[in-house]
């Protein structure tokens, strides 16, 4: 059992040469590494958690600007039918306004053509007139010597 004390102490020497040599050589690389990956795993985190707000309020400025794009094409569409409404308004009334000339300048020609055929017929009567006393006085009657009498007569017809 002594040869077995001595290796057994051997091997406790040696065991405790090895935890020092991986305390001083080889365990600060393995945490100076578990160390960075676990910085980069926590900025990943942080990146993600900050691209997932960032896309929430991206999704929330598009949805605002999606809905100040509807009531805008509202208003426009609005104020086009308020518009084309106008129009067709205005449009009456200038067809309206025209229709009333077209109506008033027909009236006043078929005033002049009522005059003209009025001063026609008197005319023409007043021509009868003198063919008829010339017949029934069986001589010419001269209607220049008697214009004022045929006017006279030409008014009251």
């Amino acid at each position: 059992m002594q040869a077995s004390i001595p290796s057994i102490v051997g091997q406790m020497i040696v065991f405790f040469i090895f935890v020092l040599f991986t305390m001083k050589y080889v365990w600060p690389p393995i945490t100076k590494a578990l160390e960075e990956r676990r910085v980069r795993i926590a900025e990943g985190l942080a990146a993600a958690e900050r691209g997932a707000a960032s896309l929430k309020e991206a999704s929330a400025k598009s949805d605002e600007a999606l809905k100040a794009a509807r009531v805008q094409a509202q208003e426009i569409l609005a104020a086009a039918n308020k518009q084309a409404t106008q129009m067709i308004e205005q449009a009456k009334a200038t067809a309206t306004a025209e229709g009333e000339k077209i109506v008033e300048h027909a009236n006043g020609e078929v005033a002049r053509q009522v005059a003209h055929a009025k001063e026609e017929l008197r005319k023409q009567v007043a021509d009868l007139a003198v063919l008829g006393a010339a017949r029934i006085l069986k001589r010419e009657v001269n209607a220049s010597a008697h214009a004022d009498i045929l006017q006279d007569l030409a008014g009251r017809i």
